[in-house]
């Protein structure tokens, strides 16, 4: 389906302000909604998912129009809290339009991580009280016209709905490139650290195409996964598995390796770590501005002051790269350290489109990685 009937139909229900977290399954949205809007006064990309609801309840108690949240299924789970508890019917009853990109649906080949919860997104959604619909690629402009009519009537009595899209359901012939000026790629600085890394360093790599990039690091150099665990769901988690890591192996040095979107989305985790004062945690944030995994939606991250958070947080020392020279320089000065660590690395939004996929299971890398770490 061309994005311009959704857009339509959007339109035609009053709805003037979006917000949300990327998802690649939404790109031809979440593209045309860049070209229309950009990032300002109709279109907040939020936080995370949950955050997204409790701005668009705001934006509906100040105006009286629904708002969008657009999201992965996986994001649910982070809306599931405002969903219930404020949004609601019996709360206070405040009509959203969600737009949710499906990742493994059933039948159709995905990651692991998305499979169960490809599994149960109606079925949670259901749960929740939300009523959706499914936008296929042959679903026919008069079939959505109808879901918009039936959601009209839902917004009308405080009810929130959802629009479930398939994989390749919209198509646009619009293409957004999104971009910086730094000079490293991600994948430069995965190498790196791949080459550079001690004998008995642990890993904790995050989601998306980082984790990705460190398995064929190791691939290419012949070395087995072992020393990494790949945190392939659970987005924004990663500082809290290394560090959970961290404090039962206080004699041997583990490394995060996190993105600015994963770390803003439960930013809450840099103030826990930090406080922590670890003196083997080593949070190596690789920032690049963007859901670059996703399509290359901006985050804030180029309003932040990602050292200045980390010291206020309580890390111990702080370092930052931007070079090939200064990232030689950092890693020197982090095995040198005395306590917690927080390193910025800045990069660019190069990817490759051949980029694999693991070939092994997560359960295979969970036995592998806790050998190791015996």
């Amino acid at each position: 389906m061309k994005i311009e009937y959704l857009w339509k139909e959007i339109e035609e229900l009053g709805i003037s302000f979006f917000t949300g977290v990327p998802d690649s399954q939404l790109k031809a949205f979440t593209d045309t909604l860049m070209e229309k809007h950009g990032v300002g006064e109709h279109h907040v990309i939020a936080a995370n998912e949950g955050a997204a609801v409790g701005l668009a309840a705001g934006h509906y108690l100040a105006t009286g129009n629904p708002a969008l949240v657009y999201m992965q299924n996986s994001g649910i789970g982070n809306a599931v809290n405002p969903i219930c508890s404020l949004v609601n019917e019996k709360v206070y009853a405040i009509p959203v339009l969600f737009l949710v990109g499906w990742r493994g649906e059933p039948g159709v080949h995905d990651e692991p991580q998305h499979v169960y919860q490809g599994e149960i997104t109606k079925e949670l959604l259901d749960c929740l009280g939300v009523k959706n619909f499914t936008i296929s690629k042959d679903l026919e402009p008069e079939e959505l016209s109808v879901f918009f009519k039936e959601m009209k009537k839902e917004f009308q009595a405080g009810h929130q709905c959802a629009l479930i899209v398939r994989k390749g359901a919209l198509e646009t012939g619009l293409k957004m490139k999104y971009e910086n000026e730094y000079p490293m790629s991600r994948e430069e600085v995965v190498n790196f650290f791949v080459d550079h890394m001690q004998e008995k360093d642990i890993v904790v790599s995050t989601t998306g195409k980082l984790s990705r990039e460190l398995f064929e690091a190791r691939e290419h150099r012949g070395q087995g996964h072992e020393k990494d665990f790949l945190t392939v769901g659970s987005m924004g988690h990663s500082s809290m598995i290394a560090m959970g890591i961290a404090r039962e192996k206080p004699e041997r040095r583990v490394f995060c390796l996190d993105g600015d979107g994963a770390a803003i989305m439960h930013m809450g985790s840099l103030a826990v770590a930090g406080t922590g004062h670890l003196k083997n945690f080593v949070h190596v944030l690789f920032n690049n501005g963007a859901h670059e995994t996703v399509g290359g939606l901006p985050t804030v991250s180029a309003s932040l002051d990602y050292p200045q958070i980390a010291r206020a947080c309580g890390y111990e020392n702080i370092f930052t790269a931007e070079t090939e020279e200064e990232l030689k320089e950092m890693l020197e000065k982090i095995y040198a350290a005395e306590g917690s660590v927080f390193a910025e690395v800045k990069t660019n939004l190069v990817s490759r489109g051949d980029l694999g996929r693991p070939t092994t299971t997560p359960v295979q890398n969970k036995e592998a990685f806790m050998g190791f770490l015996k």
